[in-house]
């Protein structure tokens, strides 16, 4: 049967016939003729021979353990709940949630590529003021399945809640760790402006050239990219949303046009939208169904062409240049006479 890929919406509740998927190798990743499938009938997971972008509405074990056992995935991303009693989650035993964690990776390693990177992104458990980062709690995970680490990227960012018996927390990790040594990786698509463009050799047979890239320097591992706030150009109502730029630095250092990105915890779709911007194949599971139908709308936006999202490379907001930041000297009030 051929596979009309006209535009129109599919869902699969698990009742309706939908075409045969094509394997992705067939596809143009980034063709405005793409949609974007939202399927619940785990038969048309067995086998794996999913359309190039869809969202499993459901459980990931359940979806994991209907692929084959077999490398699949060029890259697997997320930032999957952090067990802080967040509206999507039931908090629990920090033990429980590694439990957890490890199903959901033991599951994931064996379907990814040699080629290819794993890319967890965390923050803390908290506990009475206590806390206990994440990636350290699940660092034996990796190493059980003898992961490689490459960086503890730091995402650094402006805003967020404010403590009173410690400092705020800014920041969160992404760990990136890959299956082995012969993994994908090219800086080059994710190369930031120089410190010195206009620094020179000032001795050898390069003297006086300039000595730096000419496309840049490498980002580093502290990356300086805004969470996803009221007023960003990328929030829904998704309360704790995956910024795109943050993906898409991974995305287009760690794959190549036509891979396929894999998120297990898709939310409202950030992995899969810097995936269609980057003509990179998308599956992703969500258990909400208000959150897999945004994610739907946000991805196929992004193949035509419509996506709302900050760029990786944008340049932080200098605060400093609004009228918040002036010192306002404060007025005592007035005594009664």
């Amino acid at each position: 049967m051929a596979l009309d890929l006209s535009g129109a919406i599919r869902e699969d509740a698990g009742m309706n016939i939908l075409p045969d998927a094509i394997p992705l190798s067939m596809v143009s990743a980034n063709s405005s003729a793409l949609r974007t499938s939202l399927i619940k009938n785990k038969a048309r997971v067995k086998g794996g021979n999913l359309d190039p972008y869809t969202i499993w509405q459901g459980d990931a074990e359940a979806f994991l353990a209907a692929l084959p056992n077999e490398p699949i995935f060029d890259l697997a991303v997320s930032s999957p709940p952090y067990n802080i009693g967040k509206s999507y989650e039931k908090k629990g035993a920090l033990q429980s949630y590694l439990e957890w964690q490890e199903r959901i990776l033991d599951l994931i390693i064996p379907r990814l590529k040699n080629t290819g990177s794993i890319c967890w992104q965390v923050g803390n458990f908290v506990d009475n003021g206590e806390i206990q980062p994440l990636d350290i709690e699940m660092a034996y995970i990796f190493k059980k399945h003898g992961m490689k680490l490459r960086n503890r990227i730091i995402w650094h960012f402006g805003h967020g809640l404010h403590t009173k018996r410690r400092f705020s927390g800014r920041y969160e990790v992404v760990m990136w760790y890959s299956k082995t040594d012969d993994y994908f990786f090219d800086v080059d698509p994710v190369r930031i402006p120089s410190k010195y463009p206009g620094k020179r050799h000032f001795k050898g047979p390069k003297k006086g050239e300039l000595s730096g890239n000419p496309l840049g320097k490498n980002p580093e591992d502290v990356w300086d990219i805004p969470n996803v706030k009221s007023n960003h150009v990328e929030k829904t109502d998704h309360p704790c949303q995956f910024p795109v730029g943050l993906i898409e630095r991974l995305v287009l250092s760690m794959t190549k046009p036509g891979d396929l990105v894999f998120d297990p915890f898709s939310g409202v779709g950030s992995a899969g939208v810097a995936a269609a911007i980057h003509e990179r194949k998308f599956w992703g599971c969500e258990l909400l169904a208000e959150y897999s139908r945004e994610g739907k709308k946000r991805i196929d936006d992004a193949l035509a062409g419509r996506a709302l999202y900050r760029p990786h490379d944008k340049a932080v907001y200098d605060h400093t240049q609004s009228n918040l930041s002036r010192v306002v000297e404060r007025q005592e009030p007035k005594e009664n006479e």
